[in-house]
């Protein structure tokens, strides 16, 4: 690609990312400016839209979300729930789950929610092997590297036929000198290499990974 195909793809993210933010609801825009105050970076509002839109396709009722601090995308997953269904947030920061459960609760306090939420402050790596098998329909990761291969370990035991796994901040592959990219190679290669998953990689946001359990 050249130049000018370049600066025309970084034109079209920035408007759908400019047009994601502007379709952003009251309590979403409250989660990202007290996530930023205490500043947890958050996701690409259009990523974070998009994870939306696929827990609303698949007709989930059952998601886990392993981050670092990842308000925007808890509660974009719960929007996506449509009020129903149960969210499994597993985060590494104590002020991130907190932020969580403090938003999640405005939500149900203001209209007729009825997902449930199971919030712990804990890795992935200890707490995913004690969940039930087979009855997960999507996992979303970002954050920190360490939560990234220890949630694919545990994907395929997990999820349902059909179920996705969804990993964000895969843009890091671009970047060799960057801590998390050697994580983020390794990471795809296993992902490729397993049979278990159809895979696609798109440079929505800051990059995902989106796998689907065969």
């Amino acid at each position: 690609m050249n130049k000018t195909t370049y600066t025309n793809m970084a034109k079209v993210w920035e408007m759908a990312e400019t047009h994601a933010l502007s379709l952003e609801s009251d309590v979403l825009r409250k989660a990202r400016a007290d996530a930023e105050k205490a500043k947890l970076p958050q996701s690409s509002a259009a990523q974070a839209n998009l994870l939306r839109f696929i827990t609303r396709t698949l007709n989930a009722t059952s998601i886990i979300s392993v981050g670092t601090g990842s308000i925007v995308e808890a509660m974009q997953l719960v929007e996506g729930l449509g009020g129903a269904g149960q969210l499994t947030a597993v985060d590494s920061s104590a002020r991130g789950i907190t932020m969580i459960r403090s938003l999640f609760a405005d939500i149900s306090d203001s209209v007729d929610n009825r997902t449930t939420l199971r919030a712990v402050n804990t890795s992935p790596t200890v707490f995913l092997p004690r969940l039930n098998a087979g009855t997960y329909d999507l996992i979303v990761v970002s954050g920190v590297a360490s939560n990234y291969v220890p949630s694919f370990v545990e994907a395929a035991n997990l999820l349902k036929v059909g179920g996705r796994i969804i990993f964000t901040d895969m843009s890091g592959l671009a970047y060799p000198r960057d801590g998390k990219a050697e994580a983020m190679r390794a990471l795809l290669t296993n992902v490729e290499d397993d049979e278990r998953f159809e895979q696609a990689l798109t440079p929505t946001g800051t990059g995902m990974l989106i796998a689907v359990k065969r």
